[in-house]
């Protein structure tokens, strides 16, 4: 897809993807700037403006407490403007009021003092600082519990029911039907945690605890890093095994050679799969415009109505790779489980992040990979189309990254902030202004080429 198609379908669906965008963002933002509102408030701090979007205001309104809460024209973020600080970013203060009728500026008053951001005790301000990073993990920790524990979670056993021929799951000995156990000691219960674990690892390698017959083999491998291509011509790298899962199957049209042997048409194909149930074998099968070859062990109690071939039945004509149920693969969790099962999600979306940040570092992986507007646009509104389960759980998933980022140690994000606290702590006074006000203007200079690069990325990505 190039970028006047990725336009043209945007265009056509704009309230499915930049209404989605704009939702979800707008929900996020508000969610951490409420983290910054609510901390305030405890700490006996006035705020002064909150605001969703930047620039000219849409339109607003004045609480009982004279916060002004507003819409703004640019909805790409927002902030909070707590009093006595002279910018959003609380990159400088102010001592005194300013006169609204003459602007000669007077000296704060005790009880204004006391609700001044910066005349607060720096561990205050951290809390204040923290805790709009920290409601957006609160936030998507809240909405995956409620997820599981209404909706459990979708599954697909951690086996691999075939092997695709010269993968790197073929080269190092893997078989049909082996049942992942775990991956570099860490347990592995379904098979998207085998995707997981390879998209992060890309050619490193690993040491696979697998079950076979019964009993446990070690097999170190290293997946093979390619660079992919979702359809709308976005580029991600990730490292591939070559397992395929227990739900995969394979239309028996497709299937050129069964061992290396040639038939004339789908029922001697038919006939002859029906002969191997049971057998490990290979099958070279028409993937588009790529010849596949899959070493299988089907079993017969799954593939009925290939031995029936009923009209009727859209499964007779497909070649079902599993060796177990899988039809109702569905996790169900008790509230306390769901809560166990929050967390881990949480916690592996912030290493898998941190990793994969850290391979763009090393130059490991690509910084194309960076995600703009266009990008998260585009996978919000996918996310829409499926459904609102998953559209909550890419929301759960976008707070955590947007927490992640936000505490960062970059000057003008909150990570930046409390960077300088922790400084004021340990030397017992602030850093002076002047070394704040120049490391801030280098975090935003960073932190808008960052930006900048990302969104160019993705079209350039779309152009070329």
């Amino acid at each position: 897809m190039n970028i006047f198609e990725l336009f043209h379908m945007l265009g056509s669906n704009v309230w499915i993807y930049g209404g989605t965008f704009l939702l979800v963002l707008s929900i996020l933002v508000f969610v951490h700037e409420w983290g910054h509102y609510i901390a305030a408030k405890l700490c006996g701090v006035k705020v002064e403006v909150f605001s969703i979007g930047f620039g000219k205001e849409l339109f607003g309104f004045n609480d009982k407490s004279g916060t002004r809460w507003k819409m703004c024209l640019v909805p790409l973020g927002g902030y909070v403007k707590l009093f006595g600080d002279v910018d959003p970013a609380s990159v400088k203060h102010v001592d005194g009021v300013a006169d609204p009728a003459s602007g000669a500026v007077r000296p704060l008053t005790v009880e204004e003092r006391r609700a001044a951001f910066f005349a607060k005790p720096v561990w205050q301000r951290a809390i204040i600082v923290a805790a709009g990073p920290g409601i957006n993990y609160l936030f998507a920790f809240i909405l995956l519990t409620l997820l599981f524990t209404f909706n459990g979670q979708p599954t697909t056993p951690p086996v691999g029911a075939g092997v695709i021929g010269g993968s790197s799951a073929d080269r190092y000995g893997f078989r049909p039907h082996d049942e992942v156990v775990s991956i570099d000691g860490r347990a592995i219960r379904d098979f998207e945690d085998i995707r997981r674990e390879m998209t992060i690892s890309l050619d490193q390698e690993r040491v696979f605890k697998v079950r076979r017959n019964g009993e446990i083999v070690t097999i170190k491998a290293r997946p093979e890093k390619k660079e992919m291509q979702d359809r709308f011509g976005f580029k991600h790298s990730r490292g591939m095994l070559g397992l395929i899962s227990a739900r995969h199957a394979v239309d028996i049209k497709n299937i050129q050679t069964i061992n290396g042997k040639t038939y004339d048409d789908a029922e001697q194909v038919r006939a002859a799969l029906l002969a191997k149930m049971g057998t490990t074998f290979k099958v070279q099968v028409q993937n588009g415009s790529a010849l596949d070859e899959l070493t299988v062990r089907p079993s017969l109690e799954f593939n009925k109505s290939l031995e029936t071939a009923d009209p009727d039945d859209p499964k007779s004509t497909l070649l079902l790779v599993t060796n177990m149920d899988i039809s109702r693969s569905v996790m169900k969790f008790s509230p306390l489980e769901a809560v166990g099962e929050a967390l881990n999600q949480t916690w592996d979306v912030t290493l898998g992040t941190l990793e994969a940040l850290g391979q763009m570092i090393m130059g490991t992986r690509s910084t194309t990979e960076l995600g703009g507007v266009i990008r998260i646009g585009a996978l919000a509104g996918d996310m829409a189309q499926q459904g609102i389960i998953a559209l909550i759980f890419f929301t759960a998933l976008l707070s955590i990254n947007l927490g992640l980022v936000n505490l960062f140690p970059i000057p003008v994000l909150d990570g930046g902030h409390l960077v300088f606290y922790a400084f004021e702590a340990i030397l017992g006074r602030p850093v002076p202004d002047r070394i704040q006000e120049y490391a801030f203007q280098f975090g935003l200079t960073f932190l808008v080429c960052i930006m900048v690069y990302a969104n160019l990325s993705d079209i350039m990505q779309l152009i070329l």
